[in-house]
């Protein structure tokens, strides 16, 4: 057998404690950095200096990470609060599970990944901050991973990032994206002058890489699925992936193709920003060994075999919790979304998720338990400990959703009228699908605390799509009692706050 590679690639995190086996320590320091050598001249929201931010990673299951995050935000016209998400008090979600770190000072997430492997991302959870760039890839490799034998290589090269760009500052509600980036790259295409670079991403001839997060890579290479959104599963070969924003993918690319440059495209796919993938624009290159300096001239596969949700089946204990027939949860619960075509708000059953100005999880620790007495009214959803809860979402319009402390089974996957409860899609970001869908999933509480539940359309998040599971709020601050650090979050905030004016 031919020598193979590994590449992932990345488009939050729901973890709880066990014993440390391997601690990874960083100091990650967000400040503002003007680029230069972008689309356009632009300040952007970073870590250490870069966008994105540098890969946080570990190699074994039950590792335990330290990561003091330093606020020293200065540009006025932006954010400069900040949080990044880990998991309940360190779940990073600004009022829901902390008060948001004001500049010059920092916070230590000190936290534990107890079995969990796999691709995740963090990033800001304050307002729509992390579309300033505000975000980076953490990895958790596995050691005995069940399907090693069919790759070679999973490092930081074989990363690859994914997201829009856009020239205005997040503070500007609903903006239209100028172009995309992958690994931090991109071309605009109203860009005047030479071509800025691209991402280049390397293969050597005969060996396969694992990637994340792309729409289609490269031209005329297959793309066999072995993860989606850090679960393993059975390998499934495909020539594209449509990906929701936070979804993550591991797939294997045989570099089996002539030497040569490829396309690796990333087409916006639901008329957000400029389609075009042409002179490089929402583009990077695979690039093989030997093969000269250039940009490709490859085409896109002709009837691509696109990645069906209902397809993908979990590696490791396949099945949904609960009875197998719709409605057989010991919670069942359905969740309308709409619109106010005044405000442009959002809702959940008729409820838009206003920001507490305690923090849900504070509240829960100073004795609000009882259903309907934490705030936001309308939208917390208590939830019992140890059941199973079912969620349908009735179509609309494919927002992804994503359930912080939990992986779900999706037992009926947008496009598709029938419900799989023997082996279903296991993930944390579900598209909710158009009319005619009812998108739905199931889960267990089996992990207290305040768990966010919101569109990762950051636009329609700040515009009101979210609610909070609190699960089995009696156990909440025995599960996970705060830091005195953590207590003094909110006062820091209520004293120093720099945002009033872009609130």
């Amino acid at each position: 057998m031919p020598p193979r590679r590994v590449i992932r690639a990345l488009l939050a995190i729901a973890f709880c404690e066990t014993s440390f086996a391997v601690t990874v320590s960083r100091t990650l320091t967000i400040g503002n950095t003007y680029f230069k050598d972008m689309n356009s001249p632009q300040r952007a929201t970073t870590v250490d200096g870069q966008m994105p931010g540098p890969l946080i990673s570990a190699t074994a299951p039950n590792a335990h990470f330290k990561l003091n995050v330093t606020d020293q935000l200065t540009d006025p016209t932006m954010r400069r609060s900040t949080s990044i998400p880990h998991q309940n008090q360190y779940d990073g979600v600004a009022f829901v599970n902390q008060c948001p770190i004001v500049p010059e000072h920092s916070f230590l997430y000190n936290f534990t990944v107890p079995n969990q492997t796999g691709t995740y991302w963090y990033h800001s959870h304050l307002s729509t901050q992390y579309c300033d760039g505000l975000r980076g890839p953490l990895v958790i490799y596995d050691p005995e991973d069940p399907l090693q034998h069919l790759y070679d290589v999973d490092d930081e090269s074989t990363v690859i990032t994914l997201a829009d760009w856009y020239h205005e500052s997040s503070a500007v509600l609903f903006p239209i994206p100028d172009s995309t980036l992958i690994n931090g790259l991109g071309r605009w295409a109203n860009a005047t002058g030479p071509p800025t670079p691209l991402a280049v991403v390397r293969a050597q001839p005969g060996k396969r890489r694992v990637s994340l997060v792309m729409h289609e890579l490269p031209s005329g290479h297959n793309l066999t699925v072995i993860e989606t959104d850090g679960v393993e599963t059975q390998p499934y070969t495909v020539d594209s992936i449509e990906i929701e924003t936070g979804q993550r993918y591991s797939v294997i690319v045989e570099a089996d193709k002539p030497v040569s440059n490829y396309w690796i495209r990333a087409t916006p796919v639901r008329g957000d920003g400029n389609p075009t993938t042409e002179g490089g624009v929402n583009s990077a290159i695979l690039r093989y060994d030997g093969a000269p300096v250039e940009e490709p001239t490859s085409t896109p596969v002709a009837n691509p075999v696109q990645l069906n949700e209902a397809n993908v089946i979990p590696l490791i204990n396949p099945g949904a919790p609960g009875q197998p027939f719709p409605g057989g949860a010991d919670v069942n619960i359905q969740m309308i979304i709409g619109r106010d075509p005044v405000t442009g708000n959002f809702s959940i059953n008729n409820s838009s998720f206003i920001p507490p100005s305690v923090p849900v999880l504070l509240q829960i620790l100073s004795g609000a338990v009882s259903p309907g007495s934490i705030m936001p009214n309308g939208t917390i959803y208590s939830l019992p400990a140890n059941k199973v809860i079912e969620v349908s979402f009735p179509g609309a319009f494919p927002h992804p959703m994503h359930l912080h402390g939990h992986n779900f089974d999706v037992v009926r996957v947008a496009g598709n009228q029938t419900y799989n409860f023997a082996n279903p899609i296991r993930r944390d970001v579900v598209g909710v699908g158009n009319f005619g869908d009812n998108v739905t999933l199931r889960f267990e509480t089996n992990n207290p605390g305040p768990w966010f539940f919101h569109c990762h359309i950051d636009w329609h998040l700040e515009a009101g799509l979210a609610i909070v599971f609190a699960e089995d709020t009696p156990d909440t601050s025995a599960s996970d009692p705060v830091s005195s650090k953590w207590s003094k979050l909110c006062p820091l905030y209520d004293e120093l706050d720099p945002d009033t004016a872009l609130q």
